[in-house]
């Protein structure tokens, strides 16, 4: 069970996979920067103050602070628009490689029996 273990770790997948995570979780500590450091209070201005964190439902001793949850929403939502603008503006400077089209494969054995037997009867016709 080691040995299969060794050999699913040493998969090339996997370890780009563990890759994407580590970029990944940098690159969301930066954008989640960049919303509560920059975006945030930029939109403060306009709107105001957009912190929802004290709204609070209270029913018996149990306390729902959906005003927390409409924030992670929001920054959610802040964050998915700055990743989309930042991965728009990375694919205009990385350009796309050239679509090789595609070669026709010569027809298999199969498919040229067929055509002599529809040629065959057509002939016949």
């Amino acid at each position: 069970m080691l040995k299969e273990f060794k050999e699913f770790i040493a998969r090339g997948n996997v370890m780009d996979l563990a890759v994407g995570v580590i970029v990944g979780a940098a690159f969301t500590a930066i954008v989640k920067s960049l919303v509560d450091n920059l975006i945030n209070p930029l939109l403060g201005i306009f709107i105001g103050n957009i912190d929802f964190s004290n709204l609070v439902l209270t029913i018996g001793s149990a306390h729902f602070k959906y005003g927390a949850f409409i924030n992670s929403v929001i920054n959610f939502l802040i964050i998915a628009f700055v990743v989309f603008l930042l991965i728009k503006f990375i694919n205009k400077l990385v350009p796309k490689a050239p679509e090789e089209p595609e070669e026709d494969e010569a027809p298999s054995q199969e498919e040229a029996y067929l055509k002599e037997i529809v040629e065959l009867l057509k002939e016949k016709k």
